[in-house]
């Protein structure tokens, strides 16, 4: 019966059921002795807090996830980023094609719903592509970052460090197993550590689409489509214009102004103390942090194509001229459906600073505008308030994380449930500007 109930059910219900499902056993399997080290006094609320953070891929913590959890909840709790990653959805499709069975129709159209997708042809294909591109570039990055932390570290502990920091840095979640909440600061001179990070957080935030066709293409510019020129293009316009403005506002090296230009886009990971920023280096780090990664990948935010389809929009309006991008014409829809994502966005945003400032009402505004944005985007960075937070901004940033991750326009369609309207109505006029 309950298995019929949720057949029913739309696939942005089942997806969006299904992270709660995984939010909800998770923060149960972190609570268990097993997880926690002998001492320490974990609340439920904070293994929700931090289950929900990683399954949403974000990386804010109330409790520092190496001096709380034990090696088997450490390993939980990578297990969590690497499903949150890749989604619940990806995540079960992959189990069961390697148990040699087939995806059904409705699997199908979960996925496609998942992936945003426009059809289901190649799915399975895909899959199959998701979880070797993983494979490798986590692989990469355990055994590069190994050869980092073997210097400071035991051989078994750099070795679980290392394959942490890779699972955690491809998919775009700032956690660490440090310890002492020191995230990457002592290792903000290091340039191997640095680049590895990046490298791993890039490609994870680009998204499975565009890594499967730079290999396929050979990485020849001229055969790349549309969305996979638009991710580029951006990312990397994006990376650089964040560096120059951090670099300008903040004492920071270029190298520390390039990684966090990188890691702002929902990564989370740090080499300086955000606490220290100006109010302007903030301001530039929440705008990378609501923009956010690329469609397919392992962020949140509100994506660089959209972004990308805002501006072209804005652009347009401003020339009277017809959207266009790399001798493509941007479909007519896409700045329809980019706005009502920007808009939903900002009420989202809004509306989480307005309620976290009633409920911590001790702390700067701007970092509550921070702490909000870095939740909604899965980014994870933090200016050092996370762990000073009540119980109701707590919950009230798990609502946040969940809606950033699924994003916004998914959760606004959990409540439709009408199939069309029956009745067209003559346009009328609106006066506009």
């Amino acid at each position: 019966m309950m298995v019929n109930l949720i057949r029913k059910q739309s696939p942005a219900r089942i997806i969006a059921f299904g992270f709660i499902f995984v939010i909800i056993a998770g923060s149960v399997l972190l609570s268990l002795p097993f997880s926690v080290r002998d001492g320490v006094d974990l609340k439920y609320t904070d293994a929700l807090y931090t289950s929900t953070s990683a399954v949403c891929v974000t990386g804010l913590v109330v409790v520092d996830s190496y001096d709380t959890f034990t090696p088997v909840g450490q390993f939980i709790l990578g297990a969590l980023i690497q499903i949150g990653g890749l989604g619940v959805t990806t995540m079960g499709a992959g189990i069961i094609l390697v148990m040699g069975k087939k995806v059904d129709i409705k699997g199908r159209t979960l996925l496609k719903e998942a992936l945003n997708m426009d059809t289901a042809k190649g799915l399975v294909r895909l899959i199959h592509k998701i979880f070797i591109v993983t494979l490798i570039f986590e692989g990469a990055g355990a055994i590069a970052g190994f050869l980092v932390f073997i210097r400071d570290y035991p051989f078994f502990r750099a070795l679980g460090i290392s394959v942490f920091h890779s699972v955690a840095a491809f998919n775009n979640s700032g956690f660490d197993i440090l310890g002492n909440n020191q995230n990457l600061i002592n290792y903000s001179g290091n340039i191997a550590l640095n680049i590895i990070t990046c490298t791993l957080v890039f490609f994870g935030g680009i998204g499975f689409f565009v890594i499967c066709e730079l290999w396929e293409k050979r990485f020849k510019w001229k055969k790349f489509s549309m969305h996979t020129r638009i991710v580029i293009s951006v990312s990397i316009v994006l990376i650089i214009a964040g560096a120059l403005l951090l670099k300008i506002t903040e004492n920071i090296s270029w190298m520390g102004a390039f990684f966090m230009s990188v890691s702002a886009r929902t990564a989370g990971f740090a080499t300086y103390s955000l606490g220290t920023f100006s109010k302007s280096g903030l301001l530039v780090i929440i705008i990378l942090m609501i923009i956010g990664a690329s469609p397919g990948s392992t962020g949140g935010g509100i994506k660089t194509s959209t972004f990308f389809v805002l501006i072209q929009g804005v652009k347009s309006a401003a020339t009277n001229k017809s959207e266009k991008a790399f001798h493509y014409a941007v479909p007519k829809e896409a700045f329809r459906k980019a706005s009502v994502i920007m808009i939903l966005a900002m009420c989202v945003v809004t509306v989480g600073s307005y309620l976290m400032g009633i409920f911590e009402p001790d702390i700067d505004f701007i970092d509550i505008l921070f702490e909000v944005a870095s939740a909604f985007g899965t980014a994870g960075l933090s200016t050092g308030i996370t762990q000073q937070i009540g119980i109701a901004g707590k919950l009230l940033s798990i609502v946040i994380m969940y809606i950033g991750r699924l994003g916004p326009l998914t959760i606004a369609t959990l409540w439709h449930f009408s199939k069309g309207e029956r009745i067209n109505y003559p346009e009328g006029n609106i006066t506009i500007g």
